[in-house]
């Protein structure tokens, strides 16, 4: 059976309606499956809808609490701090950036740290929000709560998170300049939708149990699980290192070695930094510049016949137009669980019947 697209309009319904169904008010439920939407809209499947049967396992646990919103522990200026109380991430990434964001315009810089928030989804999201309002957005972003997944450089077994890192630039009428990635070789949601495709994995991603290379994404959901690789070897492995250190102990919310509980939930943990432009005072050189190198990159001669040299970003907002027009796939598995989220909450699934 191939996939069935789903209305953008329609998916996010049934999404705000399984979370509603959940607990959480009707703007958190409406926010939250806009993040989720988007996410499939741009071609991350693996921070969508397909999370709702993780959601709703958490919930029943107690490890995600709805409509919370983020509590500010320190404001000292142009640095602050949000305990995100376990509450859904995209809710308390969304308001922390808010915060920050307007401290950034007024002092030209923001340092924002969210500790202890429940799975934040798309980082790429908050890069965006910055961007939106002229800001530049880098941020590290760690995960704790739960067992390792990457593998360190030269390693067998898991000592890390995924740890993402996203870095916006603002553009004069026109898509943010957005890099959004994780530091794992492939992001362990992605494990989850080949596993739902029944689709093996590219060389180089992932080891099963033992410690051997494998293509199969099933061993990353079993007992004893296997283990993600680093991107890049050492580079990436390099960078998830410092994502533990800026976003878990330079906050204070904690790095994954194992003196930090582990309860086996989703806990993520960012440190974000909003910078003005303007207050540099050359905005003009800037506009000027981002564009020219914009230009010089997409002048390059593509390396294989009808290729096409892209900046970070436009993937993402190709992909969004495409989806929006075509409507979000949905592989069988996926609609399946998403039924069944569903029906354990008693919530509607006539949107997922276009």
């Amino acid at each position: 059976m191939s996939a069935v697209h789903i209305p953008s309009a329609a998916l996010r319904r049934f999404s705000a309606g399984v979370l509603a169904a959940m607990g959480s008010s009707a703007a958190e439920a409406d926010h939250v499956a806009g993040s989720l939407v988007d996410a499939n809209l741009c071609g991350h499947d693996s921070h969508g809808v397909g999370l709702l049967p993780l959601y709703l396992s958490n919930v029943k646990a107690g490890f995600l609490h709805p409509n919370r919103a983020g509590r500010v522990v320190r404001d000292t200026g142009a640095i602050l701090v949000v305990d995100g109380e376990q509450g859904y991430g995209q809710t308390v990434v969304f308001h922390a950036t808010e915060l920050a964001a307007r401290r950034a315009v007024t002092d030209g810089l923001a340092l924002l740290a969210v500790r202890n928030a429940h799975h934040m989804g798309r980082i790429g999201a908050y890069g965006e929000q910055a961007a939106a309002v002229g800001l530049v957005w880098i941020s590290f972003v760690n995960i704790t709560g739960t067992a390792p997944l990457v593998a360190p450089f030269g390693g067998g077994e898991s000592r890390f998170g995924t740890n993402p890192i996203c870095i916006a630039m603002p553009r004069t009428g026109a898509d943010p300049i957005l890099l959004d990635f994780a530091t794992s070789a492939i992001a362990w949601n992605k494990c989850r939708v080949a596993l739902n495709r029944g689709e093996a994995l590219a060389d180089g991603l992932i080891l099963d149990s033992a410690g051997y290379p494998t293509n199969d994404p099933a061993v990353m959901f079993a007992q004893p699980s296997g283990t993600l690789l680093p991107f890049g070897g050492h580079k990436g492995y390099g960078l998830s290192f410092l994502c533990e250190l800026l976003a878990g102990a330079l906050t204070g919310a904690g790095t994954m070695q194992p003196g930090t509980p582990r309860p086996g939930t989703i806990t993520n943990n960012m440190l974000a930094i909003l910078i003005d432009p303007d207050h540099l005072g050359s905005p003009g050189t800037l506009v000027r510049e981002v564009e020219d190198l914009v230009g010089y990159v997409h002048s390059t001669r593509p390396a294989e016949p009808g290729g096409q040299v892209l900046i970070p970003g436009e993937p993402e907002s190709r992909m969004r137009r495409h989806r929006l027009a075509e409507g979000v796939p949905l592989d069988p598995t996926t609609l399946e669980q998403l039924h069944g989220t569903a029906q354990q909450v008693g919530a509607s699934t006539e949107d997922l019947h276009p």
